[in-house]
């Protein structure tokens, strides 16, 4: 299990706390992509043929506010740098209207959705 596994896991059981998810019951639609597969040759022509795509950001909130269609975030430990593929999707989902955010740290993830869904930030 990598860093960043264990930074999207904190997370999203944080968005499983009872008391969390009762103020922001928003939180249940957030989800992740599985893209970061290791697999056969044959596997991956099948799942990029099904629209796997490289780069896509870790987690989306389907959820529009504060002018957003949503928001994707990308998580990175401390040393991690973005690949040229999720530069390229955090841009063009930046240009397409969404809150897209690079986290190293769930306690500014956990921030970050607050303020995204409360109404009065």
């Amino acid at each position: 299990m990598t860093a960043e596994d264990r930074i999207q896991m904190q997370i999203i059981k944080w968005t499983q706390v009872p008391a969390v998810r009762e103020k922001y019951p928003e939180l249940a639609l957030l989800y992740h992509t599985a893209n970061e597969r290791k697999c056969s040759v044959y596997q991956g022509v099948h799942f990029k043929r099904m629209g796997v795509k490289s780069g896509i950001p870790d987690l989306h909130l389907p959820v529009a506010r504060k002018g957003y269609h949503g928001l994707y975030m990308e998580l990175k430990s401390e040393k991690g740098r973005l690949s040229k593929s999720q530069k390229w999707w955090l841009e063009h989902l930046t240009e397409q209207g969404y809150l897209c955010k690079v986290y190293r740290d769930p306690k500014e993830a956990f921030e970050l959705l607050v303020r995204y869904l409360d109404d009065e930030s």
